[in-house]
């Protein structure tokens, strides 16, 4: 399946108001994903301006702050957008779901893999901070405001500054 498939039921699947597929195309998550694409792909092959440039633009258009060498799943969905930042060692896996304001940062102490790894299907709410080199594991979620330093375990729920878990599923 390509990415614009992949994105575009994504976009549906997640976000109630999108009424068809052509208008799917003028969410902000698709637009966001699509430059992503181009500048990762730069990215990878060290065209390192050029892949600034483009995400330098995306961020003017869309409110959204991707650094191109981030390692993110066709299907991400960021609802509504404006704020979201995913630093550069940042990975994110299936079928994660970013509301807006959410940071994907690093804590400025930290070399290498700086950025934070989101497993499948979690969903991370509006103003949320995950910082540094920690994971937040399959099917958690991550409360509204909450500062994430540490490592979420699958099936929870984190809440809080600084966040602490407070609901764990089997």
């Amino acid at each position: 399946m390509s990415f614009f498939t992949v994105q575009i039921n994504s976009i549906i699947a997640n976000d109630p108001s999108i009424k068809s597929r052509k208008e799917a195309v003028f969410h902000p998550s698709f637009k966001a994903m699509s430059y992503y694409k181009i500048s990762h792909y730069l990215y990878q092959h060290k065209h390192y301006i050029l892949a600034r440039i483009i995400s330098n633009h995306a961020k003017k258009v869309t409110g959204i702050e991707i650094h191109p060498g981030a390692i993110l799943e066709d299907d991400l969905f960021i609802d509504h957008g404006s704020g979201v930042v995913i630093g550069e060692t940042s990975i994110v896996g299936h079928g994660v779901i970013l509301f807006h304001g959410v940071t994907l940062g690093g804590t400025g102490s930290e070399s290498g893999k700086r950025h934070p790894t989101i497993e499948d299907n979690v969903l991370i709410g509006c103003g949320a901070k995950v910082l540094g080199n920690i994971c937040v594991k399959k099917n958690a979620k991550i409360g509204a405001n909450a500062v994430v330093i540490r490592d979420v375990d699958s099936n929870s729920t984190a809440v809080g500054v600084p966040a602490r878990c407070v609901k764990k599923e089997d």
